[in-house]
């Protein structure tokens, strides 16, 4: 089979672990009974199945995988703790290949594993602050990502509310519902009801993790929630926004080539849905909610440079096709060209100083 650890999913089982999942994902107004073979969602889910084959492959497999710090086998790169400056880079070269692999966005792994990465220095604050739960929401994030590692998931990751009057709070809102609450706490665990928004790469997802949208303040306590949830879980509605030429991706035939590829967005709707106490790692906290929105933002912003590089680079290299295509040459346009392939290298030279450039949080996660 090749050098990789068995920990890792082929492609086919990826698809195959969408198959089973409940279908809850809508786009024009209908059911997708299959986001594998819907043409609404069957791009995106090749793209992500491109990652697996990248973690499997001799080109790719030491950058899309590595060896876990917990389990202490090869996993799924997207499933890992980020501890040194080389694992940030890694985020900045994995975004650009992977946008060089699919053509497109894969949120639906990357965006998850800062979200991973941001929870994890958050719980080790709240732990050593000695909030009431803070060792507990440790150990219960230690354990769901030692089973992540194992399952070899995809995992989306969710911050953006609704938000409503944006120059207000969640408290100070006509709309209590504008931003993602708690709704019940019980002793099994807490009840959700609201939305999270604009959230890439959903329909290619086996999980969801939430995070705050923003810092919280005192009286907020039932928005400074974090968790992981099933995508197919009970209560949980996904509908796919509309982007341009859309209606496109519902054709056949020779001008609509692309086998993989093309971001998708969903906005997230949650009808009282039941999280059961070992899968939360937030739960009313606010003095952290802000602080779990930039440990994200700080990894998330910095790797942001390698994933515009990698569309920078799909960018110049289409504008020689497109030329070529008009019977152009490239050489009328190589000025232009060298502006672009400028920009797109110090862009990604941006994201990488910010990388190797930051601090070890004291829970061992590198921060940019």
């Amino acid at each position: 089979m090749g050098w990789w650890c068995l920990k890792m999913r082929s492609p086919k089982e990826y698809k195959e672990s969408l198959k089973r999942m409940r279908p809850n994902v809508y786009k024009f107004g209908e059911l997708i009974e299959d986001v594998t073979t819907h043409p609404a969602t069957r791009r995106t889910v090749e793209g992500h199945a491109k990652l697996f084959w990248a973690a499997m492959s001799e080109r790719w497999g030491e950058l899309f995988s590595k060896e876990s710090s917990l389990i202490g086998e090869r996993v799924s790169r997207y499933l890992t703790l980020i501890k040194t400056p080389e694992d940030m880079v890694a985020n900045c070269r994995m975004k650009r290949a992977a946008f060089n692999l699919t053509g497109t966005c894969t949120g639906g792994r990357c965006v998850g594993w800062n979200a991973i990465n941001a929870m994890w220095a958050t719980a080790y604050e709240m732990a050593r602050d000695g909030v009431e739960w803070g060792e507990e929401y440790s150990r219960r994030l230690m354990e769901w990502l030692i089973w992540a590692q194992k399952e070899d998931i995809t995992l989306s990751g969710a911050l953006t509310d609704p938000k409503g009057d944006r120059t207000k709070g969640p408290g100070g809102q006509k709309d209590p519902l504008s931003y993602l609450k708690i709704v019940e706490k019980d002793d099994e665990g807490i009840t959700v009801r609201g939305a999270k928004i604009m959230i890439a790469g959903v329909a290619a997802a086996n999980y969801i993790f939430v995070l705050p949208g923003r810092g919280m303040r005192e009286g907020e306590e039932d928005y400074a929630v974090s968790f992981v949830v099933p995508r197919d879980e009970e209560g949980i509605t996904c509908v796919e926004a509309r982007h341009p030429s859309d209606l496109r991706e519902m054709e056949e035939g020779w001008d609509n080539p692309v086998e993989r590829g093309g971001i998708t967005q969903s906005y997230v709707l949650f009808d009282d849905v039941r999280i059961p106490w070992e899968r939360v790692f937030m739960a009313g906290e606010v003095k952290y909610s802000g602080r779990a929105v930039m440990n994200f933002i700080r990894m998330y912003r910095a790797s942001i440079g390698g994933c515009v590089a990698g569309q920078g680079d799909l960018m110049a290299a289409s504008s020689v096709l497109i030329a070529r295509a008009n019977g152009l040459q490239e050489k009328a346009f190589r000025a232009e060209l060298a502006k672009m392939v400028v920009n797109n290298e110090t862009t990604f030279a941006v994201g990488v100083a910010a990388s190797l450039l930051g601090e070890q949080h004291p829970s061992g996660i590198w921060l940019p």
